[in-house]
């Protein structure tokens, strides 16, 4: 999916989190959606001494809360829309130390057992908005 500019990114992390989960929650996010939305991330600039700066988010990112209930809905509400591209972060990935736990532990659960904790979305600016348009940032 190549970056429009009637599209929209938004990271809703769960209200439960402690500040630190709910920071590793979005980062993780935002790596994996800098990853799979081709040009997402600008290309390098250069200042005015020429030194070389790798390229950057080129669309505002909001990070925003949400009870972790509501955090699932949008996850569902997601999965069901065309255009949108979301990627959910679980509570089982968030309590993984290895990529290799994470890869046994989700085999051995299904779907319907992962708690989503946050999702990263890329969409339609309407559907973006109708999802996430009313919920506060993270703070």
């Amino acid at each position: 999916m190549t970056p429009q500019p009637e599209f929209k990114c938004a990271i809703v992390v769960s209200d439960e989190l402690p500040t630190g989960l709910a920071v590793n929650a979005a980062s993780v996010l935002s790596l994996t959606m800098g990853h799979r939305v081709e040009g997402l991330v600008g290309v390098d600039v250069k200042d005015a001494d020429g030194v070389i700066h790798p390229g950057v988010i080129h669309t505002p990112l909001p990070i925003l809360t949400a009870p972790r209930e509501q955090v699932g809905t949008i996850v569902q509400t997601s999965a069901a829309q065309d255009e949108m591209f979301f990627v959910s972060f679980s509570s089982l990935a968030q309590g993984c130390k290895t990529y290799e736990e994470y890869i046994d532990r989700m085999a051995a659960t299904s779907t319907a057992d992962l708690a989503s904790v946050g999702v990263g979305l890329y969409g339609p600016r309407k559907q973006v908005n109708k999802l996430v348009g009313s919920l506060p940032l993270l703070r």
